[in-house]
């Protein structure tokens, strides 16, 4: 019989990857928008406030970007445990992952954002995004061949600009595709950051259940078996 696991795997394929990454700028613009201007994806941002909120003596300003930043760390140990735990026969591990990833979101979109509570709800709705950021940007880290993130576009842009560079040296045309998908990561992320600012506008902290929806997609397509 053979094994749900293969060489090939539909997590890593490319367009679970556009999707994963429309959900990275979704939620990145979202927590910045509607719950108090934090970066729930990549921590460097939180990293460099906290820092000046200490330097200013904001030390409770300053516990709002050191939350998420812990949050962070503990996605990265549960997602690591998922991995380990997780795999069956029908059912991949990181599925599991997307599970837990829209249930989180799910709460969160009931979370209410106003005036008299909005520091509480917004600081746990900036913890539980940046624990699912994490989940994603440690479970997802391979892409069609590529190593890439699905939640921050630094990494992305460093290598796909290299590959464009040896490109142009070597003429393989391989460096180019490579270049070109680790750019198209980027710009599926800023896909999700346009969505997520209109739709955040109309909808304020319940618009973060729309990115459910390619969430979902992602989960459904990923019960297909790619052969080995």
């Amino acid at each position: 019989m053979k094994k749900y696991i293969s060489k090939k795997q539909m997590s890593e394929t490319y367009f679970i990857g556009a999707l994963l990454a429309i959900t990275g700028g979704y939620l990145d613009a979202y927590t910045y928008i509607a719950r108090g201007k934090v970066f729930a994806n990549a921590q460097t941002g939180n990293i460099v406030l906290l820092g000046i909120n200490i330097a200013n003596g904001n030390f409770s300003a300053a516990l709002t970007y050191l939350v998420p930043i812990a949050a962070f760390i503990i996605g990265i140990f549960v997602a690591e445990f998922v991995r380990k735990i997780g795999n069956s026969e029908h059912i991949h591990w990181r599925q599991y992952i997307i599970f837990l990833e829209l249930l989180i979101i799910t709460a969160v979109a009931f979370f209410p954002n106003d005036i008299e509570n909005d520091k509480i709800f917004n600081m746990i709705s900036n913890i539980l995004i940046s624990f699912v950021c994490s989940l994603q940007v440690q479970s997802f880290r391979k892409i069609n061949g590529i190593t890439c993130t699905t939640t921050m576009c630094t990494g992305n842009l460093r290598s796909a600009t290299e590959c464009i560079i040896h490109y142009r040296s070597t003429k393989d045309k391989n460096l180019l595709y490579k270049g070109l998908k680790y750019y198209g990561i980027d710009l599926f992320f800023i896909v999700g950051a346009v969505i997520s600012t209109f739709l955040t506008h109309i909808f304020n902290e319940k618009s973060v259940i729309f990115c459910g929806f390619g969430l979902l997609l992602a989960l459904l397509l990923m019960f297909i078996k790619n052969e080995d």
